[in-house]
């Protein structure tokens, strides 16, 4: 397998710094607000403080314009009162838990176009230390999967990895749950490889960490701005060793022609950057490509000459549970995709347990 054509990817010791940096009064309340900006001022990045708590100056004259300029702004806020009460996150975790929201990176099926109004503008949360707190009223709510103890989804809206070395939020949430004495298990998913800051964190085993990981027709021509595969696999491998429960997050699996081979020669890799690490727990979870109207129009709009495939015609059309459309594959695509990864994950990585299939 060639891993050298991603020339397109960042490298694993880049990181993201924005353009801009703003915040707003209420963000400086609160002590993660502060830390965040001390680490920024430590990167040589000056914070504009906002005279009131709504973002204003990213939109530009055309909506490519205003896309160039949200993707290169970072905003420091506190989490709406909203998010403090958790909402279920079926089938990854029994609950979502933001510690911020949007992400740096470019990817053309971007799962956030049409989900999250208005600008793609990067937040995070200065009122960490709250939000943790809050999580400890949900102890013992596991339903999704008992036997992994109540789990909480930390990277619905966001990448941890692209933003970490700007905020420690996610160090300090691996530390909070190390220290909870609770069957409980923070999970989040990255396209990035920064992860020495984490490697000696006291964990406890109670965060599992996992790449989303494609074939190289998707990961050079559809995720610009993240690191490259080989990358994301020697980090997986690197927290592995040290201790960490890990995961794949393998999407959106697309049905490209000679896809067998595509994603054939992706679990051979994997299954080479997982050999030999002692107590290994790995997981899978497979989800296939879809789409709704809103989000076709978002993104072709942030990415007109995207190859992305967004056929409608050639897609299913399913409703959703409150009737919003998605288009997903046919059937029988769908079914010779799951056979095909089922089988294939078996033989190859024996050791890994498929969470779900969507």
């Amino acid at each position: 397998m060639d891993l050298t054509e991603t020339a397109h990817a960042a490298g694993p010791g880049r990181r993201w710094l924005p353009r801009r940096v703003v915040a707003t009064p209420a963000a400086y309340d609160h002590p993660h607000g502060l830390r965040i900006m001390q680490r920024l001022a430590e990167r040589g990045l000056e914070v504009e403080r906002l005279r009131g708590n709504r973002l204003t100056g990213v939109r530009g004259d055309t909506e490519r314009e205003t896309y160039a300029r949200a993707k290169s702004t970072l905003a420091i806020v506190v989490s709406p009162p909203s998010r403090r009460t958790l909402q279920p996150i079926a089938p990854s975790a029994d609950w979502r838990v933001d510690l911020a929201e949007g992400c740096p990176a470019h990817c053309q099926y971007c799962y956030l176009a049409g989900s999250l109004s208005g600008p793609p503008v990067t937040r995070v949360y200065a009122d960490l230390d709250d939000i943790l707190q809050g999580l400890t009223a949900y102890a013992g709510t596991a339903r999704r999967r008992p036997g992994e103890g109540t789990t909480f989804e930390a990277s619905c809206y966001t990448d941890p990895l692209a933003l970490d070395h700007l905020t420690g939020s996610w160090q300090r949430a691996v530390e909070f749950f190390g220290a909870w004495d609770e069957n409980v298990q923070l999970r989040w998913t990255t396209k990035f490889a920064g992860v020495d800051d984490f490697l000696a964190l006291p964990h406890a085993g109670r965060t599992r960490v996992r790449f989303s990981v494609n074939c190289l027709p998707v990961t050079t021509r559809f995720e610009g701005g993240t690191v490259r595969l080989e990358d994301r696999l020697a980090a997986l491998r690197r927290l592995a060793l040290a201790g960490y429960p890990v995961g794949l997050t393998i999407a959106p699996i697309m049905a490209l022609p000679d896809w067998q081979e595509h994603y054939g020669l992706l679990l051979d890799e994997v299954a080479r950057s997982v050999r030999d690490v002692p107590g290994l727990d790995l997981t899978a979870e497979l989800i296939t490509h879809r789409f709704t109207p809103g989000s076709k129009e978002v993104l072709t709009g942030w990415y007109p000459f995207t190859q992305l495939e967004m056929d409608e015609t050639s897609r299913d059309r399913k409703h959703g549970k409150f009737g919003a459309v998605k288009y997903v594959y046919p059937r029988a695509t769908m079914t010779a995709l799951r056979t095909w990864f089922e089988q294939e994950l078996a033989t190859r990585i024996p050791s890994c347990r498929i969470l779900y299939w969507t």
